[in-house]
């Protein structure tokens, strides 16, 4: 199937999106899932059917289910959010291939520490008036600086996933 996408700006519905990670805990007996309440962002598509746009999350928003919790990832020992309140992925280049699969190279920044990140989105729901992406990619947290791990609890990859609602842009 192959989605047809207008060109011109657009606009993250975060109403109809969600952005959630998952990490295995406790030597890995736990998963600990969580979502961000607060999304921003914007794209654009241009007339030769690449694109380009930033999201950012709140870093506050983050919700596990456990005040205590929620609490500790804001700070120092991971998010740091009183410095670093936001986490932003800027795409670069994103593309149409393969029908309905879109390849997405940017810069994914937390902490104030900025890696490239490379995935891979699958359009779905693409129209005159919204589209869908729909991804899921993990991340090594050591390397934007959260680093903590009481008595080695926290090992491998962050998850993350996320559905993201696009509009038309008011012009």
């Amino acid at each position: 199937m192959t989605v047809a996408v207008e060109t011109g700006l657009w606009q993250l519905d975060a109403t109809a999106s969600i952005v959630g990670i998952r990490h295995r805990t406790m030597w890995g007996l736990v998963t600990v899932k969580g979502r961000f309440g607060a999304l921003s962002g914007t794209g654009e598509v241009r007339p030769d059917g690449s694109a380009v746009g930033t999201l950012t999350f709140d870093v506050a928003s983050l919700d596990t289910g456990n005040a205590k919790r929620d609490t500790h990832l804001r700070s120092a020992d991971f998010f740091d959010a009183d410095h670093h309140p936001e986490i932003t992925f800027a795409a670069r280049s994103a593309e149409l291939r393969d029908g309905d699969q879109v390849h997405v190279v940017g810069q994914l920044t937390v902490r104030g520490i900025s890696r490239p990140l490379s995935l891979t989105a699958r359009l779905t729901d693409g129209g005159a008036t919204g589209l869908t992406l729909d991804t899921e990619f993990s991340v090594d947290r050591e390397q934007f600086g959260l680093g903590w791990n009481q008595l080695g609890m926290i090992r491998g990859l962050t998850t993350v996933t996320a559905a993201l609602r696009f509009v038309r842009a008011a012009n």
